[in-house]
C-alpha cells in the first residue's frame, strides 16, 4: 500500500481481528507489529504531536498514510 492509498475499514477491521488472534495467542509483539499497520488516525496524531512531539509520532512506528493525506507531509516535519 503506497501513501496515496487509504485503507477500507474492511480491511483495518480484518488486521484487527488477525491481531486479536495473536493477542489471544500470547503473541503481544505480533500483535503490537499488526496493529501498527493499520493508519494511525490524524486526530491522535495531532494529540501525539502536540503532548508528547514530533519525534515520538515519528519513531512510533505508527502508519502515517492516513495522517500524511490529511495534513499533507510537511505536517510530518
Amino acid at each position: 500500500m503506497t501513501q496515496a492509498q487509504t485503507m477500507t475499514l474492511a480491511e483495518k477491521l480484518a488486521i484487527s481481528n488477525k491481531a486479536c488472534a495473536l493477542w489471544d495467542a500470547g503473541d503481544k509483539e505480533g500483535y503490537m507489529r499488526l496493529t501498527q499497520t493499520i493508519p494511525l488516525p490524524p486526530f491522535m496524531a495531532k494529540i501525539i504531536k502536540e503532548k508528547v512531539g514530533l519525534d515520538c509520532l515519528l519513531n512510533g512506528g505508527w502508519n502515517l498514510s492516513e495522517v500524511e493525506a490529511e495534513f499533507g507531509p510537511e505536517w510530518l516535519r
